[in-house]
């Protein structure tokens, strides 16, 4: 028997009583409310300091930062050049480093050992040294101690002899300490990522045929890689900014060419933005370039890749809401059967 709510029981059963809705009050959370009114300010106080703050120089009022100097020079050929050797500096200190990078990493894992130990020699010079030191060794040090470079046979005559200076130039000796460097480092993001991959797989290449040579290439190195991308970007990125160093040697890229601008006018810290500028931009490409190749290498290790930057830009500005389901009808409320 059915029986409509509110209605009598019969057999003396009372009314029947609906359950009290419940009240939800949501979490209260004063702080991030504190904190975000915070980072307003201090985004509104940086915003003004960079955009409409002025300061008086030499009876003159003029912006703090001078963005009509930095518009001036930001586009400037000596910067264009300066920024051309920047770039070549960082893909030749990158490919030679990750070169050498692989070949020392295997010599480091090597049963051998007296190419373990010459491996493990030049990873903890380089590192030991700081590249400002080794760049400066490079260029002056070299020429000092071997004025003349000769090409032979060992311990016999010479067949070739060329003036060091003129072998070594400014350009080649910063490519040179950036790039062996970068070589003791990648070597240990490279043996890393080599003894993350479970043994088996190197056991199961074996027992296929596979030699060891192939084993690397085909089925350790492709394993290895998501976890040798991430700090190989970092790297990339960092050598970016370490570039700056060769100024030292007299080497003029993109910091170098923005001085040179600066002890001219005397506009330091205008053709410091310009020269920042630059470095955040090539910086933010890298980045973008990273996250891809990441992206790229880990299929097959989750389920679902992450979003591009795209993806999550369509999904924050063009997301598109469900409709809400519509309520279900109150059921019947049904009694006891007599």
């Amino acid at each position: 028997m059915t029986i409509p709510p509110g209605a009598s029981v019969p057999g003396g059963v009372g009314q029947a009583e609906e359950p009290p809705a419940l009240k939800t009050v949501p979490v209260r959370h004063p702080w991030r409310w504190v904190a975000s009114a915070v980072i307003l300010v201090l985004v509104a106080m940086l915003v003004n300091t960079l955009l409409f703050s002025h300061v008086v120089r030499g009876g003159v009022q003029e912006g703090r930062f001078q963005w009509r100097v930095v518009g001036k020079y930001l586009f400037g050929a000596p910067v264009l050049r300066g920024i051309v050797v920047t770039l070549e500096l960082t893909v030749i200190a990158m490919v030679v480093g990750i070169v050498f990078g692989v070949v020392l990493a295997v010599m480091r894992l090597s049963p051998n050992r007296l190419l373990s130990g010459v491996a493990w020699i030049y990873i903890w010079f380089f590192r030991g040294t700081p590249v400002f030191v080794q760049l400066f060794f490079w260029y002056v040090g070299i020429t000092y101690l071997y004025p003349k470079l000769s090409f032979g046979i060992p311990f016999g005559p010479d067949l070739y002899t060329v003036n060091a200076n003129a072998l070594i130039t400014a350009f080649v000796a910063g490519a040179l300490g950036l790039s062996l460097n970068e070589g003791a480092y990648m070597a240990e993001i490279v043996r890393a990522g080599i003894i993350a991959v479970d043994e088996g797989q190197t056991e199961a290449a074996a027992s296929l045929g596979m030699s060891k040579a192939q084993t690397l290439r085909r089925i350790v190195l492709p394993q290895a890689m998501r976890i040798i991308i991430p700090p190989t970007g970092n790297e990339t990125i960092s050598m970016l900014k370490t570039t700056s160093l060769v100024y030292a040697i007299a080497v003029t890229e993109l910091f170098t060419a923005t001085q040179n601008i600066s002890n001219a006018n005397y506009q330091i810290v205008p053709l410091l933005v310009v020269a920042s500028v630059w470095y955040l931009f090539f910086t933010s490409i890298l980045t973008i370039g990273q996250y891809y190749v990441e992206r790229y290498y880990a299929r097959g290790s989750s389920r679902a890749l992450p979003p591009t930057p795209l993806q999550r830009l369509r999904q924050t500005f063009f997301h598109i809401r469900m409709k809400p389901v519509p309520a279900m009808a109150e059921a019947p409320w049904v009694g006891p059967h007599e």
